[in-house]
């Protein structure tokens, strides 16, 4: 069985990245779009974005509460608290009357948050709980886009909390500004008119899709530490917008049809329903972001899923091109790069690259910044930096914590050739420094 899972991987490798030469533009493009549907849907498979939608249910159960009575309290200053429970009831929608039926719950919990006679104890502990579910989010989008850095306290706390108090502001009132151009005088009178009539009417009927695909293209580009592009998000968030308002109009009939499971959980029925919504809406928001990382950087789709390995040759060809970008922007006084634009530069997967540099960081040829994202600089003067200290940093990574070579005992003839090869490669870069390849570079 494992045999015949390995032929068919490998089958399905073959067809998807077979030569490209010769092949037209349509053709490129249509491998493209199948490569990252299915190194996307592999991933679903492999279980580690269910788990990461799991644990989110659990904390959102938690804390749907003090995060809407946080929002609700700004929209009650504001006079419009009532324009935001029409979005918890078309959350829960596709639960049917339960769905009605636990947002009045919900609704009647929140009246019950009297948020000015919490003090100051009871406010901050309202605060945390809201951020803990943003910062869970967070790290799950990070997880996706392999960020192992997270934002700082303070971060958080300014980027978060504005999202959570202004973000409702500004959703209340895109959909008033929307509701009043619909109504205005004009578009009345092109409704009476074919075609822009039927053309009006399927607007009205997108408008659901577009207001997902428009939030969720928000979250895939806001929450993740890291920079993503607009046009990766926003594909992301087609897909995954569809998918979550198709799947809404599908739980709904399943929950219509499912009697059986009423009688059998009686009353309990309700909130197995509520987590099986919960799972399967952040199940697809986290696949939507996980297309969105393939699309941004494809070079990352052929990495091994169970791992990688790759041979001292790439990572030393990594190194020195690592090297060379990020000398050459310090040499001419640019912005530093930062892991997005060296993944983009070099044709080389996310985690490949990320591995080599870790290896640079690690014997201080190279520091990262306090921005945010990360941006790369030499650690030192280019003048100093040897290449041969590039090439050790990855020929010898780990030897200190794992083994090292000169533990291993050889017999003279296997000792003398080894010495042999790392005398050649060490006369072979001589005295050369990064600024050299930076400047040999510019020359060519």
């Amino acid at each position: 069985m494992q045999k015949n899972k390995f032929n068919l991987q490998d089958k399905v490798t073959s067809l998807l990245w077979p030569d490209e030469t010769g092949l037209s533009p349509f053709h490129l493009l249509l491998l493209k779009i199948l490569r990252v549907v299915y190194v996307s849907v592999t991933d679903l498979m492999e279980g580690q974005l269910s788990l990461r939608a799991m644990s989110l249910v659990y904390t959102t159960l938690l804390s749907i509460v003090p995060l809407l009575a946080l929002s609700f309290s700004v929209l009650k200053a504001m006079g419009v608290h009532n324009e935001i429970e029409p979005f918890l009831f078309q959350f829960l929608a596709p639960l049917g009357e339960q769905g009605t039926q636990i947002g009045e719950n919900i609704i009647g919990f929140i009246d019950n948050i009297k948020v000015g006679v919490l003090g100051s104890v009871g406010l901050g502990l309202l605060i945390y709980t809201v951020l803990s579910l943003v910062q869970k989010i967070e790290n799950a989008f990070n997880m996706i886009w392999h960020v192992e850095t997270t934002r700082s306290i303070g971060e958080r706390f300014s980027s978060y909390l504005s999202v959570i108090l202004i973000g409702p502001v500004m959703m209340v009132s895109a959909i008033g500004v929307t509701a009043t151009i619909m109504s205005s005088s004009i578009v009345t009178y092109f409704a009476t008119i074919e075609p822009f009539g039927s053309l009006i009417v399927l607007a009205t009927k997108l408008l659901p899709y577009l207001m997902v695909m428009g939030a969720f293209t928000f979250i895939y580009m806001f929450v993740p530490n890291t920079r993503v592009r607009l046009s990766a998000a926003l594909i992301g968030a087609i897909v995954a917008g569809f998918l979550w308002e198709s799947s809404g109009l599908l739980f709904a009939t399943f929950v219509v049809n499912s009697t059986k499971y009423t009688a059998i959980y009686s009353s309990f029925a309700v909130v197995i329903m509520l987590l099986i919504w919960l799972y399967i809406s952040w199940l697809i928001l986290l696949f939507g972001s996980n297309l969105a990382f393939y699309v941004q950087n494809p070079s990352s789709l052929r990495v091994d899923r169970g791992g990688f390995e790759i041979s001292n040759r790439v990572k030393e060809r990594i190194a020195l091109l690592l090297m060379q970008l990020i000398g050459e922007k310090h040499y001419a006084g640019e912005k530093p790069p930062t892991m997005a634009d060296l993944t983009g530069d070099i044709s080389a997967p996310h985690t490949v690259v990320r591995y080599v540099l870790k290896k640079l960081i690690a014997q201080h040829l190279v520091i990262g910044t306090n921005d945010t994202p990360v941006a790369y600089l030499p650690a030192k003067s280019l003048d100093v930096l040897l290449l041969s200290d590039v090439i050790q940093a990855v020929r010898c990574a780990e030897e200190d914590h794992f083994l090292a070579a000169n533990v291993l005992t050889l017999k003279s003839q296997s000792l003398e050739l080894v010495n042999g090869i790392d005398k050649a490669i060490s006369a072979s870069l001589g005295n050369k420094t990064v600024r050299d390849l930076v400047v040999d570079s510019k020359q060519q």
